[in-house]
């Protein structure tokens, strides 16, 4: 199998864990395993405000629905996507998240737009993984205008341990916890601190930061220069034009995503583009999927189309919403669960024998309004 929560056990064990708890300790589990019902329990569980932040989309979250037609006939790789403010939903926040990441080998990519800096979650992740293995971790960039702003927050995410740049070019985020801003934020405004007020420190981050002079594909030399020979992927690809100019510029991997529905509703749907782009690009650079996954066949689908890895956001978020970093490792956790015992039952031992002959597009109306 592809992956395992230790040397010994697969992650379908976790399954197997649950209904040991329930028959022999008649103990539940800490939040549900249907991800249909998540949604309802983090509604519940989470104020109105940290919900409809986490659940919020673009429009009528008309980019925001799955899409149901692509069914199977019948060890993947699984990031968890940079997500920001995370405090928003639980108090465990951002190190929650990252040590149930680190607890299960999964990468976590740290969002340029966290409320906990970056250095206090590489230690919690660090903390919380095994002691054989080491806590993997990406940094997502919102690209600064500034160029000295930009190079502080790569030299932090570099110094912090993250392996793989993740720019995003499809969104904007707010922050100003970088010391360098704080710094050019003092010199602009008499010595005050960013604390002293926080309005107008919000509005000079994001004219420093999205200021509506867009970066083009030229300045990503300037991005390489700064992050090394580091991984540089770019977030929010959805045409083949794009995708072919990432291939020209050298980036190492893109990531197929309309960011998950929350940034211009009507948008083409990822799923829509992901074979498309594989095939316009080929195996270089890299390309992932990221929006719409809730299950394992959600993430064997993409594979099967031709994705080398998955990004998952908001299922991860309901389970902090609901119960902290616990609630967040048994999403993850049966997550995992559920793609190992698909890939089982699809007759699959490796992903590399997932493809597209596995696929069946059909108009199915469905009962599950979280698959892909």
């Amino acid at each position: 199998m592809w992956g395992k929560l230790s040397e010994k056990e697969p992650f379908s064990q976790y399954q197997l864990d649950l209904y040991a708890a329930a028959i022999m300790g008649g103990k539940k589990p800490i939040t549900t395993t249907d991800p249909n019902k998540l949604e309802q329990e983090a509604r519940k569980a989470m104020s109105p405000d940290s919900f409809n932040y986490v659940f919020g989309g673009a429009g009528d979250h008309a980019s925001q629905l799955p899409s149901l037609q692509h069914l199977f006939t019948p060890d993947t790789p699984l990031l968890i996507a940079p997500i920001g403010v995370q405090p928003a939903y639980h108090a465990d926040a951002e190190t929650g998240v990252a040590s149930a990441c680190a607890s299960l080998g999964v990468p976590f990519v740290y969002s340029t737009a966290s409320s906990t800096g970056l250095e206090a979650v590489a230690a919690a992740a660090d903390a919380a993984a095994p002691a054989t293995a080491k806590a993997p971790r990406w940094f997502q960039l919102y690209w600064p205008l500034d160029e000295e702003i930009t190079a502080s927050l790569l030299g932090r995410a570099r110094a912090a341990g993250c392996e793989a740049l993740v720019v995003t070019l499809d969104g904007n985020a707010l922050g100003f916890g970088d010391a360098v801003f704080r710094r050019k934020f003092a010199e602009k405004f008499d010595g005050d601190a960013v604390e002293d007020n926080v309005m107008v420190a919000s509005r000079f981050w994001t004219g420093e930061v999205f200021s509506g002079h867009a970066h083009c594909w030229e300045d990503l030399a300037t991005l390489r220069r700064l992050w090394g020979d580091g991984p540089i992927i770019l977030k929010g690809v959805l045409s083949i034009d794009d995708a072919l100019l990432a291939v020209r510029s050298g980036v190492d991997g893109i990531i197929v995503s309309n960011h998950g529905g929350r940034q211009l509703d009507g948008a083409v749907l990822s799923l829509e583009m992901l074979p498309e782009i594989v095939e316009a690009v080929g195996d270089k650079p890299a390309v992932l999927f990221d929006s719409g996954i809730r299950t394992g066949a959600d993430v064997l689908k993409a594979l099967a189309l031709g994705a080398k890895a998955v990004l998952v956001g908001r299922p991860v978020i309901y389970g902090l919403g609901i119960a902290g970093r616990e609630g967040a490792r048994h999403v993850l956790a049966g997550l995992l669960a559920d793609v190992d015992q698909s890939m089982g039952l699809a007759g699959v031992q490796t992903v590399g024998e997932l493809n597209r002959s596995m696929l069946r597009r059909i108009n199915y109306g469905g009962d599950i309004k979280s698959s892909l």
